[in-house]
């Protein structure tokens, strides 16, 4: 497993992380998730990113008991808050920023999180509010570092301008193959500012697995024939991007990887990005994913994929 600095912060994390959104605490059962938290440590991963809304609560609380017997420094724990916990709770308002980091450090059993991040920007909370909220955050000691997930641009270059506020050390976005948003503004713009990515969905949902036949229903156990753990996955599922997928296939083998690991490395290709977060319900997931860390792949085999899949994507695109 090979490492890289957060930012501008003092953390080196594992190039493959472990998430938890829609599967620990959730859609998987408690020791298949502990299996793959296990094989996540055997391979080196030392990167955990959660969420208080992961189940409303359960992935952190999960988290916390299969973490217990840990040394807290063997290890860099990410949390998140803004998704609503409760009919009243949900911001980033500095009652909330307090409340909510208190509430999940008592879930995840420890004194501190690593990486507290904003899970959405919010509109209805003043920005200054927000960050001196966050910072207050990180000078008592409860949170170490601060990042954000989802921000457009703007509110980046805000956030950067308020004087006397501890700075963002990470960005969250949805970055693959087959979504690379991210890559108009917000890489450069973080890159310039000691910001790193940790990347959700580099498999676009399981997508660029290739499990999922264009002609065939989705097997069963998978993300996309589950109403618990389907996520956004629908929007990935039409055909002409499955078959596209299809076609990677034997590119991934030219380089030899597998599509996953493949997939994978396009991601960390990128210097931006820090670490990329797998979900995983099998060891053997963990075990496979994590081999995509340190792959040398030759840029042209990315070129072909970028043009597979950029062509598919234009096609699925609505006129």
């Amino acid at each position: 497993m090979k490492y890289r600095r957060l930012g501008d912060s003092n953390l080196e994390v594992s190039e493959i992380s472990l998430g938890s959104w829609l599967t620990y605490g959730v859609g998987v059962e408690a020791d298949k998730a502990r299996a793959c938290l296990d094989a996540a440590f055997d391979v080196g991963i030392n990167f955990i990113d959660t969420a208080n809304i992961y189940g409303r609560g359960a992935a952190e609380t999960f988290l916390g008991d299969a973490l217990k017997g840990r040394p807290r420094d063997s290890y860099v724990l990410a949390t998140k808050l803004y998704f609503p916990m409760t009919d009243t709770d949900f911001g980033l308002s500095r009652a909330q920023v307090e409340k909510q980091l208190d509430a999940s450090v008592q879930r995840l059993r420890t004194d501190y999180v690593d990486l507290y991040q904003c899970h959405r920007y919010d509109s209805a909370t003043p920005l200054e509010e927000t960050m001196e909220a966050l910072t207050r955050a990180v000078q008592s000691g409860k949170a170490r570092h601060i990042g954000f997930s989802e921000w457009p641009a703007d509110r980046i270059r805000g956030a950067l301008a308020i004087p006397g506020v501890t700075k963002f050390v990470s960005s969250q976005p949805q970055y693959s193959l087959l979504w690379r948003e991210p890559e108009a503004e917000v890489i450069p713009l973080c890159a310039e500012n000691g910001i790193s990515q940790i990347v959700w969905s580099p498999l676009g949902q399981g997508v660029l697995t290739g499990k999922y036949d264009p002609d065939r229903p989705p097997p069963p156990g998978t993300r996309a024939a589950s109403d618990e753990m389907g996520g956004f996955i629908d929007r990935l599922m039409r055909p002409e991007l499955l078959r596209a997928v299809q076609r990677l296939k034997p590119i991934a083998e030219e380089a030899g990887l597998t599509l996953p690991q493949f997939a994978l490395a396009w991601v960390l290709r990128e210097p931006n990005v820090a670490s990329a977060i797998i979900g995983a319900s099998r060891p053997e997931q963990v075990h496979e994913n994590a081999k995509a860390s340190g792959a040398v792949v030759n840029p042209q085999l990315f070129e072909r994929a970028e043009a597979i899949v950029g062509e598919a994507v234009a096609e699925a695109e609505p006129a």
